[in-house]
């Protein structure tokens, strides 16, 4: 089944983040969520313009570069609180955001566009920037307490006379510490203060607390790492690193399992360790910040599946997929469209239909002609070119179109259906042959009962045998055929059953095709091993002789002798049937055991449906053995099959 891409526009519109499409080398915006416009201050207007023309303020500005250094690439590109200038609501404005760019490929793996999966930190790194503003002034205010207590310490006077100021700093230390409590706790999102010394957790916010599914009393402070211990094995040794170096570290859609509510939860976290120094430049703490993006990582991920079932389901398929530009006539197919048409890289439509058959070559005009009133395509065409057997191809596409209702593109698939034509071609043939087939007998049967009818009050008793021999005859006919066909219904419903036994295969061979040697037409001759015995089905390996004989009977009737061989060769033993008949054309011999396929294929008209040696084959195959025929015109066939042949019996 081959997923409409409305899917997948619908798992992308309902992020809450944003999250846009950018194809082609003109940089087009081709799906944009609502998160999206939203955070670019645009509506739908923008979708299917370039880049720059969507967003001009974002000229001068390094997104552009980056699009197409990914395009050319093929590498993802990922930032951290990268800055982007918009024009919201007529006035620019500066954002932060963390996002990373995916390239997008086609079935053939080249790069056809830009996937962009983005996260609004405007206000993490503002809230940032603000909690170390207030934590340089709360240090400041620390180092104007310590002086005033030195001069406290100096003199009477001077403690009189800074009393004042050092209340009046106190007030503001408290103040500031109040405003970068209270700054924390209304953070949008997850903040937590771990202290250097200890590891002890000196402020958290209700957002950590539900990020990491904890009660406060289990977690404000006491120790990080008792509170969230799952996490301990992993992140205990990056937050030392970060106590030692003085460097933060930033983890982009971190992996982990957190213990949420008593429950184990796999959750998708982006979040910052950023150390806070004391006025000797030590780091004293450090400032866990961080947000669940499980829902966007989540988002990404089915997408990526989607792409993934619909890529395996073309590939299973054999099916080529296209795209056609009605404006440029640009035609952009896949590998397998490039294999299926032969005709390299970089074809265009009109060269395609010249390789149509005559009697196809309008089928394509009129479907797209339909396709303005359907926005759909489908048509079959039988494909010809110079050195190949002809193909038929069926097409099915789907048609877009703007917003005044002109034609802008389609997305197609093409798919050879080739075989399958031959085997409904095949199937016709077969139902018209398995009329006549039954017709003729019947019609035989038919007219014997009607003479017998005629003649019961004044019987002939010269012609009366003859008539009760031919509807015989016709009766023995439709038998046959009717029971060919019950055999290869079997067969297709896996119903045919083996009833094995030890026999005797020169016992069997004496007394089989009993019709062929009453009838004095043709001598069978025995010939090689006549003790061996095998565990086979006899009923089911008799019936293979049979038929067997019987085609050297229809096929070389001059061949008055035809010769039953057994031989032993290694763990299997070999039956032919061999004649002096005309033999087989070699181009034939493929398909001697094929489903349907009829003597009459080979020049000579002769009755039966063609299933005989197909029910050979699949008797032979059940019972572990292979068969095949050896024969060249002129030089008679030899029909043979082998049976695995048990040592310790023999």
């Amino acid at each position: 089944m081959i997923l409409d891409k409305d899917i997948l526009a619908g798992l992308i519109e309902g992020s809450p983040y944003p999250i846009y499409l950018i194809l082609g080398d003109e940089l087009r915006v081709a799906l944009a969520n609502a998160a999206t416009l939203k955070a670019w201050g645009k509506d739908a207007s923008v979708i299917g313009k370039p880049f720059l023309e969507a967003l001009p303020e974002i000229d001068g500005q390094p997104f552009e570069a980056l699009l197409r250094q990914v395009m050319a690439t093929g590498e993802a590109y990922h930032a951290v609180n990268d800055r982007a200038d918009l024009i919201i609501d007529g006035q620019l404005k500066t954002f932060y955001f963390t996002f990373s760019y995916q390239p997008v490929k086609n079935t053939d793996g080249r790069i056809i566009g830009v996937v962009c999966y983005a996260t609004d930190v405007t206000q993490l790194v503002e809230s940032a920037a603000s909690i170390n503003r207030m934590g340089l002034e709360a240090i400041e205010n620390n180092a104007r307490l310590a002086a005033i207590n030195e001069a406290l310490a100096a003199t009477n006077e001077e403690l009189a006379t800074t009393n004042e100021e050092l209340t009046e700093s106190a007030r503001l230390l408290e103040l500031s510490e109040e405003r970068f409590r209270n700054l924390i706790q209304q953070a949008p999102f997850a903040i937590c203060v771990i202290r250097a010394n200890d590891l002890v957790v000196s402020e958290v916010n209700d957002r950590y607390l539900e990020l990491v599914g904890k009660a406060r009393d289990t977690l404000d402070g006491k120790p990080i790492w008792d509170g969230v211990p799952e996490a301990a094995e992993a992140y205990s040794p990056i937050m030392e690193k970060v106590f030692q170096s003085g460097e933060a570290f930033v983890a982009t859609e971190a992996e982990l399992v957190l213990i949420r509510n008593g429950s184990p939860e796999q959750v998708f976290i982006d979040f910052v360790y950023e150390p806070v120094t004391d006025l000797l430049g030590s780091v004293s703490a450090v400032m866990v910040v961080g947000i669940d993006v499980s829902e966007k990582v989540r988002t990404r991920h089915a997408i990526e599946e989607v792409e993934e079932r619909i890529r395996l389901a073309v590939e299973a398929a054999e099916i080529g997929t296209y795209e056609l530009n009605y404006n440029t006539g640009e035609l952009v197919g896949s590998a397998r469209f490039d294999e299926i048409f032969g005709l390299g890289n970089g074809v265009n439509r009109e060269t395609i239909i010249d390789h149509y058959h005559p009697d196809d070559a309008h089928l394509s005009v009129l479907a797209h002609e339909e396709a303005k009133k359907t926005g759909r395509i489908f048509y079959e065409a039988r494909y010809i070119r110079e050195g190949s057997p002809l193909k038929w191809l069926r097409f099915q596409a789907k048609v877009y179109f703007d917003a005044k209702g002109n034609r802008t593109r389609t997305l197609g698939t093409v798919m050879d259906v080739t075989v399958y034509k031959a085997l409904q071609q095949q199937k016709d043939d077969f139902i018209s042959i398995a009329s006549h087939e039954l017709k003729t007998p019947l019609t035989t049967l038919k007219a014997s009962l009607q003479l017998l009818v005629r003649m019961r009050e004044n019987p002939n008793t010269l012609l009366f045998p003859k008539v009760i021999d031919q509807a015989s005859r016709s009766m023995d006919k439709i038998t046959e055929l009717v029971d060919d066909l019950l055999n290869v219904s079997k067969i297709n419903q896996g119903h045919v059953g083996l009833k094995k036994s030890w026999f005797n295969l020169g016992d069997m061979l004496e007394k089989c095709c009993l019709h062929v040697r009453e009838s004095g037409s043709h001598e069978l001759v025995l010939e090689g091993d006549t003790s061996l015995m095998v565990f086979a089905d006899e009923h089911r390996i008799d019936q293979v002789v049979v038929n067997l004989v019987n085609n050297a009977v229809k096929y070389a009737p001059d061949s008055k002798r035809i010769f039953l061989g057994i031989k032993a060769s290694g763990e299997s033993v070999k039956i032919s049937v061999r004649d002096n008949g005309p033999g087989i054309p070699a181009d034939k011999l493929p398909h001697l055991f094929d489903r349907y396929f009829r003597a009459d294929e080979m020049g000579t008209q002769v009755s039966g449906l063609g299933l005989g040696l197909f029910i050979c084959a699949d008797i032979v195959q059940r019972h572990g053995g292979e068969i095949g025929v050896e024969s060249e015109p002129g030089q008679g066939s030899n029909f043979f099959f082998t049976l695995p042949l048990d040592k310790n019996e023999v």
